[in-house]
């Protein structure tokens, strides 16, 4: 049959749509499934064909079906993730915390002892992060996560008994294996459950959580430090916080599903609905294989080392300022109390720039304009508290220096969104996130490191290196973004020789309505250009990497 569209209307879309979905393929309430049957699914495919049948003809829906869905999606998973990441910032913030009621001086810190107990957490994750994405491909994630989250609650609650240099470190490196999963299970989370559009304000969202640690810490540490008793102030903020996620923990468990097609919360047909529209990302769900060529795939790619460098570039100033950060606004002339406080414009201000950097990229579609702004501000922050000196009557500008520094913070999420939505194969995208937090890990390893308290107030071989860091990586985006370019005109080539269409649009950045509207527009390109329009996307589950699906399109 022809394709044609010729209104403007939603609801004129929407009625063509569900005729193109009734002609075409199967209802949505019939099963894809023989139920008297083995599954679909063979060995290294996705799973996501164990709702979808056959992986290759595109599926119609509407754009209320996907609202719709969405919408479910949404208010089951998004709580517990923002819950599970607002423990880990807070149980690994802790140290921040406690620096302001003196814990260098209770457990007789000496040199730099104290950076250490700050980089020794990134020093396990990078012992420990290819074993866990690993058992992220091999186990199922929610699960996973469930006993990590469990174990570093009673990590952190168990530091409070620590009394010296070799207790915390000790306890602090446990804390950072457990914790090592958490970003690369959430961001594998995001692959498999949202469109590449909705991905990066949802991961903004949950890595916001790192400025809402901030607020309710401070305020929580503040709260903590006046309790007194026969505790200590730093034992007591351990203590409470190591048991709260203990006690959260378990909802990880009964609320979390493992994928789309082990969701309890959704029906057969609205499985089928969740996974079909994330055919455009060309990314698929999962695949409990690992794959061998993709990890070769990943060694060879251009991007894997720009994805890392820019990963390092972000990572090094965010690891020296997260831990030195109350410590560099007590410099200021502040107090140990006023310290806490000042600490929670700060973080509210994380968390804006989080979320409207997210919301302005998702407008764009672009990624590499958004990132290339977020460096600018933090270099001119740590340029002028280079410059200035420290004079008390200087305090209140240099706070406000200081907070411009602030964001820094939204470079994190949008680089993990831009690697992440530019990787496909679920063994090259678990090992993308592994590389990606490699690069994370080493770099708040350095960044703790490049400041001390012997150079307190001033730290300056901190801020330098600091403003080297952000100066590489706005040219490092701009590399990339051309590289990028230059990768999806060579795969239109490919399609071009492959007898598909060239021209494609992106759906997978667009809006529901707009995405099923350019779904048919796709298809009628490729039939004016004699090419078959059944084939596009036909091969997304797969389990192809980016480079060898020629139907990929990469986000600039």
């Amino acid at each position: 049959m022809s394709f044609s569209f010729h209104t403007s209307s939603l609801e004129d879309l929407e009625k063509k749509i569900d005729i193109e979905h009734t002609e075409n393929v199967a209802s949505l309430g019939e099963p894809q499934l023989d139920k008297g049957g083995p599954s679909v699914v063979t060995k290294g495919k996705d799973e996501a064909l164990e709702v979808l049948g056959d992986s290759s003809t595109p599926l119609h829906i509407t754009p209320e079906q996907d609202r719709a869905v969405l919408r479910k999606i949404d208010l089951w998973l998004m709580p517990v993730i923002v819950m599970v990441y607002f423990l880990q910032q807070l149980d690994k913030s802790s140290l921040s915390y406690t620096s302001v009621f003196g814990i260098a001086d209770d457990t007789h810190l000496v040199g730099s002892q104290y950076s250490w107990l700050g980089s020794i957490v990134y020093v396990a994750q990078l012992v420990w992060q290819p074993v866990s994405s690993y058992l992220i491909i091999k186990m199922p994630v929610a699960k996973y996560l469930f006993v990590n989250v469990f174990l570093w609650g009673i990590v952190v609650a168990c530091t409070s008994a620590a009394t010296d240099f070799s207790g915390l470190i000790a306890s602090r490196f446990f804390l950072g294996i457990f914790e090592a999963t958490v970003a690369p299970c959430f961001i594998t989370v995001t692959q498999m459950w949202w469109r590449r559009r909705e991905q990066t304000l949802r991961l903004a969202i949950w890595f916001a959580a790192n400025g809402a640690t901030g607020m309710v810490g401070s305020l929580l540490a503040w709260g903590l430090g006046h309790i007194g008793g026969s505790l200590r102030p730093y034992q007591t903020i351990f203590l409470f916080v190591g048991l709260l996620t203990i006690v959260c923990s378990p909802l990880v468990w009964i609320i979390l599903p493992d994928s789309p097609t082990k969701a309890k919360f959704l029906s057969h047909d609205e499985k089928i609905i969740a996974v079909e529209r994330l055919r455009a990302n060309n990314m698929g769900t999962e695949t409990k294989v690992w794959k061998w060529d993709q990890v070769l795939d990943l060694v060879l790619d251009l991007k894997s080392y720009l994805w890392f460098s820019m990963l390092f570039l972000c990572a090094l100033p965010s690891g020296g300022i997260s831990v030195f950060g109350p410590l560099i606004i007590k410099g200021f002339g502040f107090n140990q109390f006023q310290t806490l406080l000042f600490n929670i414009p700060f973080s509210a201000l994380q968390v804006i720039v989080v979320i409207l950097s997210a919301l302005i990229s998702t407008k764009l579609k672009l990624k590499w304009p958004v990132i290339f702004g977020l460096t600018l501000p933090p270099i001119a922050g740590a340029s002028a508290l280079f410059v200035l000196g420290r004079d008390p009557s200087l305090k209140n500008k240099l706070l406000g220096c200081y907070y411009v520094l602030s964001v820094f913070i939204g470079l994190q999420p949008m680089l993990y969104a831009w690697g992440s939505q530019n990787t496909a194969g679920h063994t090259k995208k678990l090992c993308t996130t592994g590389l990606m937090f490699v690069a994370q890990c080493v770099g708040n390893i350095v960044g703790p490191l490049l400041f001390t308290t012997e150079e307190a107030p001033y730290y300056r071989r901190g801020l330098i290196a600091d403003l080297i860091c952000w100066i590489v990586l706005a040219v490092l985006v701009l590399f990339t973004a051309v590289y990028l370019a230059f990768l999806n005109k060579r795969h239109a080539a490919r399609r071009r020789r492959a007898g598909k269409t060239a021209t494609v649009v992106d759906t997978s950045l667009e809006t529901a309505v707009e995405s099923a509207r350019l779904q048919i527009q796709n298809e009628e390109n490729g039939r004016k250009e004699g090419a078959d329009a059944s084939a596009l996307n036909g091969r997304a589950f797969d389990d192809l990497t980016d480079v060898q699906n020629e139907d990929f399109i990469y986000v600039l």
